[in-house]
């Protein structure tokens, strides 16, 4: 590729909690973009998360013991804790103010993804998609059937890394484009062979699509071009490191 433009999706419209899944996301971006044969969309997991209805009202959760315990540790509301913790498989990590866990899709993450932020409503909460990856499928081939484009579709969201400080985004599901670029035994620039690079290319292209999208101003899409998406549905799982690969567990 010689040139990559990262577009935004202006003038999307405010998004409160439906039913109405993928065919409404389509619709929206079709209204309001040009979408051309090859390009990879990104879309932020906030309004995956409201169209699929994940949205939590906080005085509706009932605390555990287990939970009540936590939160003192923790120093949380225990209503939090307890739906973190029901979206949860094991805890990383606790501390006063910190609860790093491995949610049930596999993401190591702070408060299990849950947030309240660009939400409508006090006490309101957000849930991640309960299948990032099954939905960005959808998206794109409901893009096909309609439109007769073969694209790329990526949910993104914004995570904390180990040993750095900030937030970069992340693809927490992916449909027509293979996540990770394995370079091991191709040469480099000076004829060697490489022989344990591997290229998370998806998190590339959600963390370049954010500087158009940012944290706020209601972008919730971009449109990445002139990186061709190659059909693959492997998802974000081939992103994930192994039990015996993982040095931070």
């Amino acid at each position: 590729m010689s040139q990559i433009k990262i577009i935004p999706v202006n003038n999307f419209p405010s998004i409160y909690e439906s039913d109405r899944g993928a065919s409404y996301i389509v619709d929206l971006l079709f209204d309001l973009a040009k979408v051309i044969d090859g390009d990879i969309i990104v879309i932020g997991q906030k309004i995956i998360s409201k169209i699929e209805g994940r949205s939590v009202k906080i005085s509706d959760v009932k605390p555990s013991e287990t939970a009540l315990q936590l939160a003192k540790e923790v120093n949380k509301d225990p209503r939090l804790v307890e739906l973190i913790l029901s979206e949860s498989i094991r805890i990383v990590r606790s501390a006063p103010g910190v609860l790093i866990v491995e949610t049930h899709h596999g993401f190591i993450c702070a408060n299990a993804g849950i947030d309240r932020s660009n939400v409508f409503g006090d006490g309101i909460f957000l849930k991640l998609p309960e299948n990032p990856d099954r939905t960005a499928m959808e998206i794109r081939e409901r893009i096909k059937s309609i439109y007769g484009l073969e694209v790329g579709v990526i949910i993104s969201d914004s995570f904390n890394r180990p040993w750095r400080k900030g937030s970069v985004n992340v693809a927490l599901g992916v449909s027509g484009i293979n996540p990770l670029v394995d370079l091991r035994g191709t040469k480099d620039d000076v004829g060697k062979t490489l022989e344990s690079s591997m290229v998370a290319i998806g998190d590339e292209i959600a963390s370049a699509a954010q500087l158009v999208m940012g944290e706020s101003g209601g972008i919730p899409i971009a449109i990445v071009r002139g990186m061709r998406p190659d059909g693959s549905d492997v998802g974000w799982q081939v992103l994930k490191r192994s039990n015996t690969e993982d040095l931070f567990r």
